[in-house]
This record gives C-alpha cells, structure tokens and sequence, in this order.
C-alpha cells in the first residue's frame, strides 16, 4: 500500500513546492521561488516514471498530477513574473497577461487528458516547461524590458495552446532498482537550489528556452516543407495542362 502511494507522494510534493514558490515570491525572494518551481519539474519528472516503474498507474495518480501542475506550473510562474515585473504597470494589462498564463495551463492540461496526442510528442509546449521558462525568466528583469517580458509570457501562453509538436522524454522509463536513488536526488537539488537559487536558476533557464524554441523551429520548417511541396505539385500540374494543351 504504501509502496502504491510513492507517486502520489511525489506529485504532492510537486504542489508543495508550487505553492511554496507563491509565498516565498511574495515574501521578497523571487530566486528561491523559481528554484521551488524548477525542483518541482524534477519531481513531476519522475513520478510518472516512478508510477509506471511500480505499476502504481491511476486515474487518480492522473488527476492529482493535472490539479498539481496548474498550481506549480501556471499560477506560481504568473505571480512570480508579476511580483517582479508587472506590478508597476498598468492593472488591467499586468492582470489579463497574468491570468492569462495558467488559463491556457489549464486549458493545455485539460486537452491532453481528453485528447490522445502523438507517439513520442507532446501536442503544445507542456506546462511544467513553460512555467519553467516563465519563473527563470523573470530573473532576468533588470536586463530585459518589461515590453519583452510581457509578450514573452504572451507567447509561451500561446504555445501552450497551440498544436506545434514537442519532444516527449516522459516515456523514457526508470527501474525498480533505481527508485531508492530518487529522495537522494530530490534533496541535493533542493540543497543546491536553497544555496545557489539565482546561479541555477538563471543556468537552467538555457536549455527549457532552447526546449521551447526548437518546437517553434520544426514547426515553421514543417510548414515551410509543405508550402514547397505544395509549390512543386503545383508546378507539374501546370506543365501537365501545358502538355495536353499543345498535343
């Protein structure tokens, strides 16, 4: 039984730390906060793996995972941006673009758990990638306008909802083995992150863009490949009518 409830355990841990990133934004220390969020992701990383590897699959596992994400994910992420950008500007711009943020989580959320996606993609940027850009992001509000930031948050709202394809490492599965060594590295991040919040968080922030990035790249490749496509068949249409024309 106990074993059973492992998953669950981590995916409450997940929202543990999403709402201790809330607080921890609102009592003056926005890189903790992020670090909260960016741990958040590792154990939102594993406990599917962890579910699978136990046979610890639920619908309720499912749900609490969905409910967790929201919290840690889309609303921690919007109030730290806010916190530490957004307050000074105009309210009803500061609040449409916060809110906006985990409505999209949401509906992102909602649409992959009624919506089957593709063999080894994600259908939209997933939320936890997109909360973990959002909360690095913000740490870097003394080097970028608060215009960028504002359409940054915009866009990765947008990518959540959108039907540009992502990688999907989630599948990737983990040992019964090797689950004794996952409290062990659960807490050194949480130990790094405490004494090194800004340097980690500003580092990781790297590759979770370049995540978000690459799927706007294959898609725009993609679209580019179909317009060519396109193009050439419509080019041989056109010579075939010539043909028949002068014959």
């Amino acid at each position: 039984m106990i074993t059973k409830s492992i998953p669950s355990l981590l995916t409450v841990g997940n929202l543990f730390l999403g709402i201790a990133a809330i607080i921890l934004v609102f009592n003056e220390k926005p890189e903790t906060a992020a670090m909260m969020v960016i741990i958040a992701m590792l154990l939102d990383g594993v406990d599917g793996r962890v579910a699978r590897a136990l046979n610890a699959q639920s619908e309720f596992g499912k749900e609490l995972d969905s409910l967790s994400d929201v919290i840690s994910f889309g609303v921690a992420p919007a109030f730290i941006m806010y916190v530490v950008a957004f307050q000074e500007l105009n309210p009803t711009i500061a609040w449409i673009i916060t809110a906006l943020f985990p409505i999209c989580g949401a509906l992102r959320l909602a649409r992959f758990n009624v919506i089957p996606g593709k063999p080894g993609y994600f259908i939209g940027l997933p939320i936890p990638a997109a909360g973990g850009v959002l909360s690095t992001l913000a740490l870097f509000q003394d080097d970028i306008a608060v215009s960028v930031l504002l359409a940054s948050t915009l866009v990765l709202s947008l990518l959540m909802v959108s039907t540009i394809k992502y990688p999907n490492f989630k599948k990737i599965g983990i040992s019964k083995g090797a689950i004794w060594a996952i409290p062990f590295v659960v807490a050194l991040a949480i130990f790094l992150g405490i004494q090194f919040p800004d340097q980690l968080s500003k580092i990781i922030f790297v590759p979770m863009l370049l995540y978000a990035l690459y799927g706007l790249k294959k898609n725009v490749d993609g679209r580019m490949k179909k317009r060519v496509r396109k193009r050439r068949g419509k080019d041989v249409q056109d010579e075939n009518v010539q043909s028949e024309t002068i014959a």
